[in-house]
């Protein structure tokens, strides 16, 4: 259903929404200094409700935004048998926005290389992080654009604890691998459901994901449904959790690159958390801490019954 045919209590709903995505984008934006006046951002279109909701947000920013900036779509045509290669020039072209299509057969590349069965993921995203990046320098880009959000860097950051034995998420910016480039995450603090909700009333032309025929990433579908069933059972955890990220307390975790703990002594200046750590916890209702218990076991086992074989295909950066 298009805007137009929405009723008025369906509108209403929807402002709140688009009024709620733009302003996390542009809070996020803000934060983290990913925009700056001159900028020409290179937005990574991929043709799902990410992407679409992305350049949509910065499209509506760049119209009242204190800076001027220039926007360029572009698209990774990878030559996925099925990829319906009209879509995205028509919804550009009807949106006026410049754009560029990249066409490159890394298709049969990651076929070729990848042995039957095994998931093309990996290989998969390291030429399109290649390509991309060579893109961006052959346009003038100063910024890469990518469309995660807040429950992305969420997923990717329990993926590295349960997998690669790292604290580590997906920073909402920073330099590209090849340091020539810096990429940003303008949606970092926006809600998949939101933006679900939003790119449905929208109805974006969505291109599906699966053309590659590659095997569903197991380790992040658990932890993604982990955190659905989270924010259905204990409405608020996620926000907490994402919250945390953002308030790291080096002297209390067990890094010592970060802190230096060998010179801990009697008398030193308080750091502001101490040892009261543990003293605001009030867990009154038995039966929560329980339900908390068993969240997290049955969370292990269901993680653990998944092979690991292949986890460091899953470790994001």
């Amino acid at each position: 259903m298009s805007t137009q045919e929405l009723s008025k209590a369906q509108k209403y709903g929807f402002n709140k929404l688009q009024k709620r995505i733009r302003r996390n984008t542009g809070q996020a934006i803000a934060d983290f200094n990913m925009i700056e006046d001159g900028d020409r951002i290179m937005v990574c279109l991929s043709g799902g409700k990410d992407s679409y909701t992305l350049l949509d947000m910065l499209q509506s920013l760049q119209k009242s935004a204190p800076v001027s900036f220039e926007l360029i779509a572009v698209n990774l045509d990878q030559k996925q048998p099925g990829f319906p290669e009209h879509i995205l020039p028509e919804y550009l072209d009807e949106l006026g926005v410049e754009y560029k299509i990249i066409e490159e057969d890394t298709y049969s590349i990651v076929k070729e290389k990848v042995p039957e069965g095994k998931t093309t993921c990996s290989l998969c995203s390291r030429l399109r992080r290649g390509i991309l990046y060579r893109t961006a320098k052959e346009l003038g880009a100063t910024k890469i654009a990518l469309g995660h959000h807040r429950d992305d860097i969420l997923e990717t950051l329990f993926l590295n604890m349960f997998y690669g034995g790292k604290l580590k998420g997906m920073p909402p910016k920073l330099v590209s691998d090849n340091g020539e480039h810096v990429v940003i995450r303008p949606l970092a603090y926006c809600r998949e459901k939101d933006i679900v909700r939003y790119s449905e009333q929208k109805a974006f032309p969505i291109i599906p994901c699966n053309l590659c025929g590659s095997q569903p990433n197991l380790q992040r579908k658990v932890i993604k449904e982990m955190l659905q069933d989270w924010d259905k059972r204990y409405p608020g955890r996620i926000e907490t959790m994402f919250r945390a990220m953002q308030n790291v307390v080096p002297s209390h975790l067990a890094d010592a690159a970060l802190f230096d703990f060998k010179s801990v002594a009697a008398g030193m200046a308080y750091d502001g958390d101490g040892d009261t750590v543990f003293d605001k916890e009030n867990f009154t209702d038995r039966r929560l801490v329980q339900r908390l218990s068993s969240t997290w076991i049955l969370t292990y086992h269901s993680i653990s019954s998944i092979s690991t074989h292949n986890h460091r295909n899953v470790i994001y950066v």
